[in-house]
């Protein structure tokens, strides 16, 4: 009698803890997808590129570019497709180099000799190019041609920011993600580029692609292809402006 009254108690128990166990399993939150995307994210970068040639508007050739900067991006859309961010860019060192121009002069009339003038001021293109000349001085006849070619370099330096741009990453569930971006902004530089007469304040744009390799949720390494544009946008007298293939390498932070 004892024994039937301790079995029929833990059937009792049993029927009541059932539907409490099976309510608890039904509140359960499905699993969260894991994603490599963070809300907020900090950067540190370098860019260079060592030529640059008419790619979209520029016609400036054989500058050079160098950056070291920071980023910082922020989240705006997150799915299982892509991650979409806004991104930002500071340039504390943005370095422009253009090629000086070689000047050799020979001289026909009324003596014969060359006369050779190096660093002189930037040409657009580096392309050789002859001037024929003959003019008339005191009744003197002069005449020669003047020949000119790029010859050495000089480094410019400058600021840069770009606060208007936006990243897309695909595949934010994989540690190797594609991207493509592209950015707004401009640059101050100490004196004139890509020539004198260009300006020293210039408008920047790029558009890119690359990878990024995450080395856990909050760390990841970007490496980027873009095309970047510098022009003044006829705000000087001179705007052959500079299209430059960059390559950039970020160590990305956040959470």
């Amino acid at each position: 009698m004892l024994r039937e009254t301790r079995c029929c108690l833990l059937w009792i128990c049993s029927l009541a803890i059932l539907p409490m166990s099976v309510a608890a399993w039904a509140q359960t939150p499905p699993q969260v997808p894991h994603y490599y995307a963070r809300v907020n994210s900090f950067g540190v970068l370098a860019g260079y590129s060592n030529d640059s040639s008419h790619i979209i508007l520029g016609t400036a050739e054989q500058r050079r570019i160098l950056n070291l900067g920071v980023s910082y991006s922020r989240r705006i859309l997150l799915s299982r497709f892509v991650n979409w961010q806004y991104d930002a860019e500071l340039l504390p060192v943005a370095l422009e180099s253009d090629p000086l121009t070689l000047s050799v002069n020979q001289e026909t009339s009324p003596l014969m000799g060359t006369i050779t003038d190096s660093g002189l001021q930037p040409m657009a293109t580096c392309a050789p190019f002859t001037n024929n000349y003959t003019l008339t001085i005191n009744g003197v006849v002069y005449s020669g041609a003047d020949t000119f070619s790029c010859s050495g370099r000089q480094w410019t330096i400058g600021e840069a920011i770009s606060p208007v741009g936006m990243q897309w990453n695909f595949r934010p569930r994989s540690k190797v993600q594609p991207l493509v971006e592209g950015h707004g902004g401009y640059m101050y530089s100490t004196r004139a580029i890509p020539i004198e007469g260009a300006g020293s304040f210039n408008f920047t744009f790029d558009l890119g692609a690359g990878l990024e390799i995450y080395r856990s949720r909050s760390q990841s390494i970007r490496a980027e292809y873009r095309i970047h544009h510098i022009s003044n946008h006829a705000t000087a007298l001179y705007n052959p402006g500079i299209d430059n293939g960059l390559f950039q390498v970020s160590y990305v932070f956040g959470r």
